[in-house]
């Protein structure tokens, strides 16, 4: 596909040398700054000023003056010229013959160095020699070989001669190596070692052998079938072949260009993708060089500058044809032409916009989001292609000059509603890619309008999540978007987020009184967790009473799920809070239940309370026709609260439950009132939960003294034993079990006392082994006691002698060691190492006051 990047502009229109008469044609020339230098056919070299005028219009055009020219006398073609500024001098071959000119008055160097039987010459742009004041070059002979010289001012320097199996007809150099084209074929020669490493077949006769260095060590070859070779100084290829014309005769090279000429014209082929980008008709030509940037080309009578087009014009014609990947290249590119590092950033990152709305237009979404995010665009420039997506109030406005030429969407969607989703979906998914990073940055508003209106018309389910965490969008922009799809329950977390906590509460409580649906609203629950957690208890009570008639139980979570941190409010006092559930009797229990039982709040009417409720429920389910397993379930929950409390009021309890026969509730009241032989004889006799009743023992001496837990079981066993009861027979054996316990504590002797005569030693043999047994330990243990306590005494005693053996003699002229002041009492303090001092000046019994040694425990 082709795109102009050049322009042909007439530099020199006719070279007039000695006469118009003279037939003289243009053979060769070179351009170095301001000095062009022409060979011709009749042995002249002519010299020629040359400048650039920029035109107001931006046309260039070439301002030249012939400065002098040189007859060589020899009257043969001059082959190639070459200039070297940094000698001032010029290099020029011609009959065979290298010579040295002067730069500017063309005369031979007076020394008359020059080179015989030469076939062609080549400068070293990558000199292997760093003097700035030489220049090497590679001299190819008529004969089997080529020589590498260094160029002075006033002579060549002969560095050495490499043999080839061939004549060299045309040579290119770069650094040790040598690519050379042959008389049958192309070879890559280093010349430090020697070796050849043959290419590829050439015929000379069929095609032109071309050498021209593109890169460090890699060089275009002009190869058979018109194709144009690149190859290494390894002798491979790392580029595709490039496909020009026939009868390519020069080739020449600006980066990313490379341009070929024949007889009828110049082609320009990029080097990135080895495509033609434009073809040049120029007929008669002779000559095509660059020359640092810069491209020439003659015919035999005239010279032709080939002026670039700016890289941003030809990037902009790729654009405006849509061929995106191209222009991005070429803009990659663009830093090699010499343009700042901040101008190229700028200028690639505006085309990258550019391409990524083109690719965008084109519906290539995953290409257009890779640009749009590579070269951070304002994220409103996309946002305003979206009707209404934008926030009402925003001052944005589109970049100028324009990135784009698209009006919106709907300019591309073409009414298809297809289209028109796919788009809505890539804009989604980019701001979701987007949202947090650094391209957000400064848009946070703008994006969480843009996804909030998108969530609302497709993704509802999404909505809950970005209003709810460290969402940017605005009451303004969103209400009215969100009441016309329906989608309160996030109007309700966008009033929440914004502290317009009554209107949340309005919406929310609308969804749950009315027969519109949300299927992102969790329901009731939601809202109890709210007002769980809101702040303003004056708003908290305003609807209570709403949740509360729909459901109790979860209403009062209201009050026992509060914050932990929460500070003390006179709204929510348990005392006022107790008072208002008195109509709501599920709540006031439940809520009575946390304050007893989570709050451990130990005031006597919370607990009383709670009792009492508990109470209540069992009376009336017992008054009822419930089912057990509910009379179960109150009983059991009625039982827990008398047993683990000890704040209620017992005897009002008590009374209730005597008038209903609770046995067990009423055993656990008597038990509170330390009337234990009265809770036994009920579990005993009235209940017959003899296991109960051990337990009852258990439970009532925990946090007692050790003899209390005895007590308990030898009351128990006197109610098993009592020979008032009619039916003592049948507790004969709960008796045993009771003596056989492993958990009951007996006093061996008592418990003999109260044993009836009649029970044989046989049917106590149990009780009497495991109480001799257990006699018998503690008396081994009370012995092993003792002799420690002796043993710890008689150590006690030798500390004590030994602390006696030496005396302290405390006089009237011995002083206290801290304040040297005399001993008045015979109070006195001795450390280890003999340090005496006043009881009150020993601060420390295990540290030594004067020399701050430290004492084990054991040594004092």
């Amino acid at each position: 596909m082709s795109i102009k990047a050049f322009e042909l502009v007439s530099a020199i229109e006719r070279v007039k040398l000695m006469s118009d008469k003279a037939k003289t044609q243009i053979e060769c020339l070179d351009v170095c700054g301001k000095n062009i230098y022409i060979g011709t056919n009749d042995c002249f070299v002519v010299h020629y000023s040359i400048e650039e005028k920029m035109h107001a219009n931006g046309r260039i055009t070439f301002v030249t003056e012939k400065q002098g020219h040189k007859f060589l006398v020899v009257k043969k073609p001059v082959v190639q010229l070459q200039a070297a500024s940094a000698l001032n001098r010029i290099m020029v071959l011609c009959d065979a013959t290298l010579t040295l000119l002067n730069m500017f008055d063309l005369e031979p160097i007076v020394t008359g160095a020059k080179v015989k039987g030469v076939a062609c010459f080549c400068i070293n742009e990558n000199p292997v020699r760093t003097n700035p004041f030489s220049v090497e070059i590679c001299v190819a002979l008529k004969r089997k070989m080529i020589q590498l010289y260094t160029v002075t001012e006033d002579r060549l320097m002969h560095l050495r001669d490499v043999s080839l199996p061939e004549q060299a007809l045309v040579v290119g150099v770069d650094g040790i190596f040598v690519c050379a084209a042959l008389t049958s074929q192309y070879c890559m020669i280093d010349t430090d070692s020697g070796h050849i490493t043959d290419l590829f077949p050439i015929d000379p006769d069929q095609i032109r052998p071309i050498i021209k260095r593109i890169s460090k060590e890699e060089f275009l070859l002009n190869g058979p079938n018109a194709l144009g070779i690149f190859v290494t100084s390894a002798g491979v290829s790392q580029r595709p072949p490039m496909q020009w014309s026939d009868g390519v005769t020069a080739v020449c090279f600006v980066h990313p260009y490379i341009l070929a000429m024949n007889d009828e014209f110049i082609t320009v082929h990029s080097i990135l993708d080895q495509q033609q980008k434009q073809a040049i008709p120029f007929q008669g030509g002779v000559f095509l060089g660059d020359f640092d940037g810069r491209i020439f080309v003659a015919s035999c009578r005239e010279i032709y500058a080939l002026l670039p087009i700016p890289f941003e014009k030809q990037i902009q014609a790729l654009l405006a044809d849509k061929r995106v990947q191209e222009a991005l290249d070429l803009a990659r590119n663009a830093n090699k032409t010499g343009m700042t590092r901040d101008k190229f950033l700028k200028m690639f990152k505006r085309i990258q916009q550019q391409a990524a709305f083109i690719e965008f237009s084109q519906q290539r979404f995953e290409e257009a989001s890779q640009l749009f995010q590579e070269s951070a665009v304002d994220v409103r420039e996309i946002i305003s292609l979206y009707p209404h997506y934008l926030p009402a109030n925003t001052n944005f406005t589109r970049s100028v000059p324009p990135l784009h030429e698209i009006a919106d969407i709907n300019q591309l969607s073409k009414s298809d509603e297809k289209v028109k989703a796919a788009y809505k979906h890539f804009l989604q998914t980019f701001l979701e890619d987007i949202r947090g990073t650094s391209l957000a940055h400064g848009y946070k508003r703008e994006i969480d309008v843009a996804l909030l209106k998108l969530y609302a018309e497709s993704a509802p389910e999404k909505l809950s999540e970005l209003i709810s965490v460290d969402t940017g969008c605005d009451l303004n922009d969103c209400v009215e978007w969100l009441e016309k799809y329906q989608r309160l329950h996030a109007l309700g977390l966008l009033y929440q987020h914004h502290g317009e906590y009554d209107r949340a509460l309005t919406v929310w409580t609308r969804l749950v009184d009315s027969n519109q649906s949300d299927p992102s609203f969790p329901g009731l629950e939601f809202v109890v967790e709210f007002l769980a957690s809101l702040p303003d208890h004056e708003l908290l009570w305003k609807y209570v009473d709403w949740v509360l008639e729909k459901d109790e139980e979860l209403g009062v979570r209201i009050f026992t799920d509060r914050p932990a941190n929460e500070a003390v409010s006179e709204r929510l006092r348990p005392e006022t809070v107790v008072d208002y559930l008195h109509r709501f009797p599920r709540a006031v229990i439940t809520y009575l239940e946390y304050l007893v039982f989570q709050r451990r709040l130990e005031k006597e009417k919370y607990h009383t309370h709670l009792a009492v409720l508990y109470m209540e429920a069992v009376l009336k389910l017992m008054e009822g026709s419930s089912r057990q397993e509910e009379l179960d379930i109150a009983r059991s929950k009625l039982r827990h609260m008398l047993q683990m409390s000890n704040l209620y009021r017992v005897q009002l309890i008590l009374g209730k439950a005597k008038e209903k026969d609770l046995h067990a509730e009423c055993a656990i009241l008597y038990g509170k009132l330390e009337e234990h032989e009265k809770a036994l004889r009920i579990l005993v006799h009235k209940l017959k939960d003899y296991g109960a009743a051990e337990n009852y023992c258990v439970v009532n001496s925990q946090n007692k003294e050790p003899g209390y837990c005895k007590r308990l079981f030898h009351m128990l066993l006197s109610v098993y034993l009592d020979p008032t009861y009619e039916r003592r027979d049948t507790l004969v054996a709960p008796a045993m079990a009771l003596l056989n316990s492993s958990v009951a504590e007996f006093d061996t002797v008592k418990v003999l006392q109260l044993l009836p005569d009649s029970w044989s030693v046989g049917l106590l043999s149990q009780f009497l082994a495991r109480a001799v047994r257990t006699s018998m330990h503690n008396c081994r243990m009370t012995r092993i006691q003792r002799m420690m306590a002796r043993g710890e005494n008689l150590l006690v005693k030798q500390a004590f002698i030994e602390i006696q053996r030496d005396a302290i003699i405390i006089s009237d002229e011995r002083l206290c060691a801290v304040c040297n002041r005399a001993f008045n009492n015979p109070s006195f303090v001795r450390y280890p190492n003999g340090v005496v001092t006043h009881v009150h000046c020993a601060k420390n019994k295990y540290i030594c006051p004067v020399s701050g040694k430290l004492f084990s425990a054991r040594k004092r």
